[in-house]
């Protein structure tokens, strides 16, 4: 099984990532009117860091303070990000917060290779997320400023992912997840008696971890160790277009001419930039 999936085109295994992805994400909303976001955030976080955990068993490892730390750090960026979604969607169409908090993976695509070709696309890529935050403000601003907020950390978690992929990869995805559910701790745990006395949302918040962050971020460590950020980012860019039919079909979410638009000028903005991978980064970055 491992030996299929090092051997897998990275673009097959985004196939798979995405669809569990959102998947996991539709699960994750049809479960806020019994739980809080933030609950189900920690939930997510909390229960994926136990499945890889009791899989990888990553205390039988070698490990530096150095790989320690770059895990930590990783894991907390990602538990931030899944809570900011989780409050962006709580109000704002799947496909809406998804292309809104593309910006991250944009940025991180531009920054390491600069050209004009990528500022054109950039530049589209602004115009399609102003679109879509001038419609969804006019809903709710909190849901636009959390998916801001969780387009900053998305950036961080691609060139963090790229560090930990390449130092103690799965292992430190376990060590992560379970530093940053014990993070975002005191944001989830108030709601959290609702699962005591319901079993079955248990076995929801079980199911949303292993759709939206075992799958999907096991996935990333194996394609991050072959990849660069850069271009990790650019595959990222059918994530907006999963999101929206998911969105449609499993929550019927139906966007609006105007989100479409949107949505697609992002898709295309990323279709756009420049595609030669650069030379590669300070080992700060990317190592």
């Amino acid at each position: 099984m491992a030996g299929r999936l090092n051997t897998a085109s990275p673009e097959m295994l985004f196939v798979v990532s995405a669809l569990s992805l959102y998947m996991g994400a539709a699960v994750a909303v049809s479960l806020f009117d019994r739980l809080d976001p933030a609950t189900v955030a920690w939930l997510r976080v909390g229960t994926a860091a136990l499945v890889v955990m009791v899989w990888r068993r990553p205390w039988r490892a070698t490990w530096t303070l150095s790989n320690l730390g770059w895990a930590i750090a990783f894991g907390v960026t990602l538990a931030g990000m899944n809570l900011s979604f989780y409050l962006a969607v709580d109000s704002l169409h799947l496909g809406t917060a998804v292309a809104i908090e593309f910006l991250g993976p944009i940025a991180v695509a531009v920054v390491f290779t600069r050209s004009r070709r990528n500022a054109v696309a950039l530049a589209i890529a602004i115009g399609g997320v102003a679109l879509l935050s001038e419609v969804s403000a006019d809903g709710d601003t909190r849901g636009v400023a959390f998916a801001f907020l969780a387009a900053t950390l998305w950036a961080g978690y691609i060139l963090l992912g790229a560090r930990v992929a390449r130092g103690a990869s799965l292992d430190g995805l376990g060590v992560g997840m379970a530093a940053g559910a014990l993070a975002i701790m005191p944001f989830g745990l108030p709601g959290a008696e609702a699962v005591v006395d319901t079993p079955w949302l248990l076995g929801a918040a079980l199911a949303v971890g292993l759709l939206s962050n075992v799958v999907p971020y096991g996935l990333d460590q194996i394609v991050l160790r072959r990849l660069p950020p850069d271009r990790f980012a650019l595959l990222l860019a059918m994530l907006p277009a999963t999101a929206t039919v998911i969105g449609l079909a499993v929550l019927g979410q139906v966007p609006s001419a105007t989100e479409l638009i949107g949505i697609a000028l992002v898709i295309i903005a990323i279709a756009a930039r420049d595609r030669t991978v650069p030379v590669a980064p300070a080992p700060a970055t990317r190592h």
